[in-house]
């Protein structure tokens, strides 16, 4: 695995939920702030989304737009005035690929989009993906991010109709949908630590290494072996770019990994603990518990 792949598997839950809606006129949606994360796909037309404590954001077609930490939002035709928000109907109303109605009279044309939300444990968030700001929008040009034209491409076909295996397609292009969206903020962000970090080579190998065998008996020595430099050198980059010592990281993410498991398997501590890295269940109980500030046990039962 990768960062990118165990930052998102480690916080998604259940399967994404997706409407497609087609309006016109002069139309407003609000959805209100969610414990996951919420996206927007304009198949057709264009619209704002108006977040809330944000600035309005232009949507043309083929735009993509993630909202990482479920911010509150409406949707519009047009940012229109101060009043379009108060005038926003849920967007739980809207039924059947239909807005309720017009709220101030007819205008031409016609706006398709693919609205939806993907369903997050924050309790344990990578700081990858804390770090997404509230709005990521991922306007669509041509030559520009070909795997998320491509995956929005697929899933408007999908959902044209009732096609043969929709059922399995669907859900399996909205993860990619997920995926491509957050390397594409990885690879244009210019501010963010976490672009840095993916982009530094050495931090970058180590990265790829802890992740990949986050159970192998890693040290400081061995670690900066397999990114090539010497132990000083990784020390030293690693803790100014991701902000903890590689031991250190390596011994919150094995207990991520954990949680993960107690959360989304039956599978006995015993067997965990062998599979992040722990000699015994008690050891790894005893860490988990200096953690999280509670027991395997307790821990799964609330996560159930």
């Amino acid at each position: 695995m990768d960062v990118v792949s165990d930052a998102i598997s480690t916080v998604r839950t259940g399967q994404a939920s997706s409407n497609r809606v087609r309006v016109s006129g002069s139309w407003c949606a609000r959805l209100a702030p969610y414990d996951g994360a919420g996206f927007h796909v304009v198949l057709e037309g264009s619209c704002w989304l108006l977040p809330d404590g944000g600035s309005p954001v232009p949507l043309g077609a083929g735009d993509a737009v993630l909202l990482p930490h479920g911010t509150g939002h409406v949707i519009a035709d047009s940012p229109a005035d101060a009043g379009t928000v108060e005038r926003a109907v849920p967007f739980e109303q809207w039924t059947g690929g239909k807005a309720p109605g017009p709220l101030r009279g007819a205008a031409p044309g016609e706006v398709e989009l693919l609205c939806g939300k993907y369903r997050l444990d924050h309790s344990r968030v990578h700081p990858l993906l804390a770090e997404l700001p509230p709005v990521v929008h991922l306007p669509n040009r041509v030559g520009v991010r070909p795997e998320l034209r491509a995956a929005i491409d697929l899933l408007g076909r999908e959902l044209d109709g009732q096609r043969p295996g929709s059922c399995l397609a669907v859900p399996g292009l909205l993860d990619l949908l997920l995926v491509y969206m957050v390397r594409s903020w990885v690879a244009e962000d210019t501010t963010g630590a976490w672009p840095a970090v993916l982009g530094d080579p050495v931090t970058a190998a180590a990265l790829r290494a802890l992740h990949s065998e986050p159970s192998a008996p890693w040290s400081n020595d061995r670690l900066a072996a397999e990114a090539g430099v010497s132990r000083a050198t990784l020390a030293r980059r690693f803790t100014a770019l991701v902000g903890r010592p590689p031991m250190a990281y390596l011994a919150w993410w094995r207990l991520t990994l954990a949680a993960t498991m107690l959360r989304d398997t039956p599978d006995p501590l015993a067997a965990i603990a062998r599979r992040v890295g722990y000699g015994t269940p008690y050891a790894l109980s005893h860490a988990f518990s200096r953690e999280f500030g509670t027991t395997p046990g307790r821990y799964r039962d609330g996560a159930g």
